[in-house]
């Protein structure tokens, strides 16, 4: 019998092959100036009007939908198919990390964007480990969560500088039960890490590189699995603790 875990995966191999096209398509209808598609999930229904309102006022964002908890957020996506979605954590049914898992499963090309009150290690851990892209705590300024639901539709990442302490001992610890992978990375790919680390999207690592945007997302995606890890922002965190890239610190502005 079919667990509820099971049920909420299921259609993800269908899935990949049809969000695959329908992610190029977006992307071409974003350069055209279509708005950012966003969904809001969030069980306080004052905080999803304030939200949505905040939102609203960027002219290139549009909210296509509201749900108050996981469940609803899956059949959301599948209906209303956002580009980007912000989800709380703590809500009551399934909560934002089950939804995350199964969105990120089923709908390759929709970013998750952990909105959330929740600021310790353990909230963190299990959404970047369920698949979020990126994570801001509810008291983030107004611009800084409007340029991170534009990072994320572009296919970047955005975690709260705050947090990012925590990531960095997760994969520390990582170090010592895992061994070394990347040492037979090329230096294409060596680069691309760099550029990531640096806050790169796929259309200006394919500006950097002289490639096609599809092939650097065909790259993206060999590297990720290279590296055994799951997205840009899990990439970059590995990269850094094995020396791969330099440390932020180090990192020149551009």
């Amino acid at each position: 019998m079919a667990t509820e875990r099971d049920l909420e995966l299921n259609g993800a191999r269908s899935e990949q092959s049809r969000t695959s096209d329908g992610q190029a398509e977006r992307e071409r209808e974003m350069g055209n100036g279509r708005r950012i598609r966003v969904l809001i999930v969030d069980d306080h229904d004052l905080f999803r009007e304030g939200l949505r309102q905040l939102i609203e006022t960027d002219p290139a964002i549009e909210v296509v939908g509201e749900a108050a908890n996981g469940q609803d957020a899956l059949k959301m996506v599948a209906e209303l198919q956002p580009d980007v979605v912000l989800m709380d954590i703590n809500m009551p049914g399934m909560d934002g990390i089950r939804a995350t898992e199964a969105i990120v499963q089923q709908y390759r090309h929709v970013h998750v964007l952990m909105l959330t009150m929740y600021d310790d290690e353990e909230y963190v851990l299990h959404a970047i480990r369920a698949g979020a892209r990126s994570y801001l705590v509810k008291n983030s300024k107004p611009e800084e969560l409007l340029r991170a639901i534009h990072v994320a539709a572009e296919g970047g990442a955005t975690i709260d500088p705050d947090l990012a302490p925590i990531l960095m001992r997760e994969y520390q610890r990582l170090l010592t039960k895992a061994p070394t992978r990347g040492q037979d990375l090329s230096d294409r790919e060596l680069t691309m890490l760099r550029l990531l680390a640096q806050g790169y999207n796929n259309r200006q690592i394919a500006d950097a590189l002289n490639l096609a945007e599809s092939t650097v997302k065909n790259n993206l995606s060999a590297l990720f699995q290279k590296l055994g890890v799951r997205d840009r922002t899990q990439a970059v965190i590995y990269a850094i603790s094995h020396g791969l890239v330099p440390r932020p610190t180090d990192v020149p502005r551009r």
